[in-house]
């Protein structure tokens, strides 16, 4: 099969969520040991099935210590009188 007869609708393979250290989300392959950085996010499913999750629990793109020196920044700004 060529490259441009493949879709997405076709592809039948189970994907897990995974997550790494950062809290960014991506998917693997089910039957694959998953990358060292990332673990298991508990979803397993379709590709689609799996974006549709990502989607809905991923809502702060930011990585997780972009997050948290903003979080700092506000603290040390709202503590100013």
């Amino acid at each position: 099969m060529g490259q441009g007869n493949w879709r997405d609708e076709d592809d039948d393979r189970r994907y897990k969520v995974v997550i790494n250290h950062e809290e960014q989300y991506s998917i693997w392959f089910a039957d694959r040991e998953i990358p060292r950085g990332w673990k298991a996010e508990g979803f397993e499913g379709t590709k689609q099935e799996c974006l549709r999750h990502i989607e809905e629990v991923w809502t702060d793109m930011r990585p997780l210590s972009l997050r948290r020196e903003m979080e700092r920044i506000e603290r040390e700004e709202s503590g100013k009188g």
